[in-house]
């Protein structure tokens, strides 16, 4: 008896060994000192959904941490995990772990518990006149990290500013004590009250050599086609929410295009063709 014992805390030890190097391994396979910090992140709330029985969320990501998170799972067979971020269409999510005991029908009803949203109501002499620099970086200002907001859903009243629960009195607190919002009124709702708010679009119009994605960059983050193809070599491309690094990649009519640090986009339409065949292009800027 007093053997067997042994043999199993000698087996447990070199499972926990083994999954340790496991560990190591898998983040020794990302050189970016940024990614790997977020895949020990995500692996350490794993183990936590694991061990402890408990759903797990992380901060909010944007699309390119969105796509790290879903090889790396992918990795280490995980299938227990969604994302979200308020609503179906929002760019930027948190990942939840949920522990296998639960199925996600059931870990969605702690979505609410999670992220919660901060609510302004502009006066009316000011409607129209914040853009989403203005609410995000009213957030900034007060000493809130990036990661803890997510979409930011602007109208011309106003805008609900999605966040974790877990900075939302701190929000709430702060913001209704800027300069900007002391006419406006402030509330914090729950993530299930949030607005269906129609993004505002500016149309771009443009003429390029091709409709090839580094040329639709270049036009689009102002740059040179070689600077462009940088971008698109340091994963900083989205085309229809996937990292695309291939510079010779053709845009479609419909595609949504992000540039990470210079936003998203819609592929609208070729309008036309100049005397010397170069292209006639329409694009709306999400904004």
């Amino acid at each position: 008896m007093e053997s067997d014992k042994n043999q199993e805390k000698s087996f447990d030890k070199n499972r926990q060994k083994g999954s340790k190097m496991n560990r190591n391994e898998i983040l020794e396979e990302y050189k970016n000192q940024e990614q790997r910090l977020l895949a020990a992140k995500i692996l350490d709330r794993l183990e936590f959904s694991k061990t402890k029985n408990k759903i797990q969320s992380t901060d909010f990501l944007n699309l390119n941490e969105q796509e790290l998170a879903m090889k790396l799972l992918k990795k280490v067979d995980c299938e227990n995990y969604y994302f979200f971020g308020g609503k179906d269409n929002t760019e930027r999510k948190i990942l939840i772990i949920y522990p296998e005991k639960l199925t996600e029908e059931m870990s969605r009803k702690n979505d609410d518990k999670i992220i919660s949203i901060i609510r302004i109501k502009l006066p009316n002499e000011l409607e129209g006149q914040y853009d989403h620099r203005t609410y995000l970086g009213s957030c900034i200002k007060i000493g809130i990290e990036r990661e803890k907001i997510g979409d930011i859903l602007v109208e011309r009243t106003g805008s609900d500013i999605i966040a974790k629960t877990e900075v939302i009195d701190f929000l709430y607190q702060n913001l209704t004590g800027l300069t900007r919002f002391k006419s406006s009124e402030i509330s914090i709702e729950n993530i299930t009250e949030i607005k269906d708010v129609e993004v505002a679009k500016v149309e771009i119009s443009a003429i390029v050599a091709s409709i090839r994605l580094d040329n639709i960059v270049s036009t689009l983050a102002k740059t040179s086609r070689s600077k462009a193809q940088e971008i698109l070599k340091q994963e900083r491309v989205f085309l229809n929410h996937q990292v695309e690094t291939k510079s010779s990649k053709e845009v479609k009519v419909g595609d949504i295009i992000t540039i990470r640090g210079k936003g998203r986009f819609e592929f609208k339409e070729i309008a036309g063709n100049t005397r010397k065949g170069r292209f006639v292009i329409k694009i709306d800027k999400y904004v």
